[in-house]
């Protein structure tokens, strides 16, 4: 990670930390809101504007220096042993899910109907696994990164991954707030190389969203599905057209080129 984003990092946990709001910050420093989570998502912040920030937070860049290397040094990915664990336990899985995307642990017990020994348990079991630092009054210190990936092929991918997904089609996308689209076609390979990274980049602006946005109260956040794939699949559609259809299978030939004009 570039020294920019984490300092840019650093300035959203640290408004978190303050109990802080964007439209806060951005009125001690005479910008909009939208600039503000501009600056914070995109770049772009002066050493003045840096100044303004630090003196708003209440703090200095040293310390939003050290809060972002202590924020690189959080793991980006779990242990095989820290994903088994979570995969074989649907509530540890989901209070950690939960802390990981920023909610409080007094809002995880609000909101769950958790009693006190029962969430103070599954707090000791991340902490057991070094997921995370239970403090005192039940608050937690993540010891993994906010953007860390599940391991591809993992405990927690094959156990739970495919029910999602099942359960992510099955509902409805319709409203304002939901989108689906399916769009088959045929490309070369560069333009396959180009699409990819611009499906990696609306992942990592979604993340960055939800980073942004973490600071929020977990009332006035919505848990978004995002589910981004791309793989050859041109001809198996056409094959299951084809037996719906009961059409006869013709041995494959090469297309013929297309003639320069």
């Amino acid at each position: 990670m570039a020294d920019a984003q984490r300092l840019r990092d650093a300035i959203k946990a640290t408004l978190k930390a303050r109990g802080m709001r964007y439209a806060e910050l951005a009125e001690a420093i005479g910008l909009s809101e939208p600039s503000i989570k501009r600056l914070l998502s995109r770049g772009g912040i002066t050493l003045e504007r840096l100044e303004q920030i630090c003196q708003a937070l209440g703090t200095d860049f040293f310390e939003l220096a050290r809060s972002g290397r202590r924020s690189a040094e959080q793991a980006k990915m779990l242990s095989l042993a820290q994903e088994e664990a979570l995969a074989a336990d649907a509530r540890l899985l989901t209070v950690f899910h939960l802390l990981a995307n920023g909610w409080e642990s007094a809002e995880i017990k609000e909101r769950f109907t958790l009693s006190e020994p029962a969430l103070v348990r599954l707090l000791a079991a991340l902490d057991r696994l070094k997921l995370l630092d239970l403090q005192p009054g039940n608050r937690v210190r993540m010891r993994v990164a906010r953007d860390f990936a599940w391991r591809p092929q993992g405990p927690v991918l094959r156990r739970w991954a495919r029910s999602a997904v099942v359960d992510f089609f099955r509902g409805s996308f319709e409203g304002e707030e939901a989108f689906l689209n399916l769009e088959v076609r045929e490309l070369g390979k560069a333009s396959l190389a180009l699409l990819r990274r611009k499906l990696e980049k609306v992942v990592q602006e979604f993340n960055e969203l939800a980073a942004l946005d973490a600071p929020l109260p977990a009332s006035r956040r919505h848990g978004v599905g995002l589910v981004i794939g791309m793989r050859p699949w041109a001809s198996s559609m056409i094959d299951s057209l084809r037996e719906e259809a009961g059409f006869e299978a013709k041995p494959a030939t090469a297309r013929p080129r297309r003639k320069p004009a």
